[in-house]
C-alpha cells in the first residue's frame, strides 16, 4: 500500500481526487481530456491513487470507472488539525503577551 503523503503530494492527483470528488464516478475516457496529458499518465496517476486507497475502481462492461474514497484522508486531516492546535496556542499566548503590553 502506497503512503496517503506521498499520493497527495502531486498536483495532478490532487486534481484528480478534486475532480472525483465533484463528479462521483467517472471512466478514464471522461478524467482524460481534463487534463493536458495522455491516457497512460492519468492511469499511473489514478493508479497510485489506488494503492493508497484514495480511489475506488469498478468495471462496467469493458470501462473501468474510478470514484474517490476519502477515508484515507483522515490521516493528513488528524496531522493537520495536530498543528492547527499548536499554532493557534501560539497565536492566543502572543495576543495575551501583546495586550499585557498594552
Amino acid at each position: 500500500m502506497r503512503d496517503v503523503y506521498s499520493a497527495v503530494a502531486d498536483p495532478t492527483r490532487r486534481e484528480l481526487l478534486r475532480l472525483l470528488a465533484e463528479s462521483g464516478e467517472l471512466p478514464l475516457h471522461e478524467i482524460t481530456p481534463r487534463f493536458d496529458m495522455g491516457r497512460t499518465a492519468i492511469s499511473k496517476h489514478l493508479a497510485i491513487l489506488k494503492e493508497a486507497g484514495l480511489v475506488l475502481d469498478r468495471k462496467v462492461g469493458r470501462e473501468t470507472r474510478y470514484r474517490l474514497n476519502a477515508a484515507p484522508l483522515s490521516e493528513i486531516s488528524d496531522w493537520v488539525a495536530h498543528y492547527e492546535q499548536f499554532w493557534t496556542g501560539r497565536i492566543d499566548r502572543l495576543k495575551r503577551l501583546l495586550e499585557e503590553d498594552a
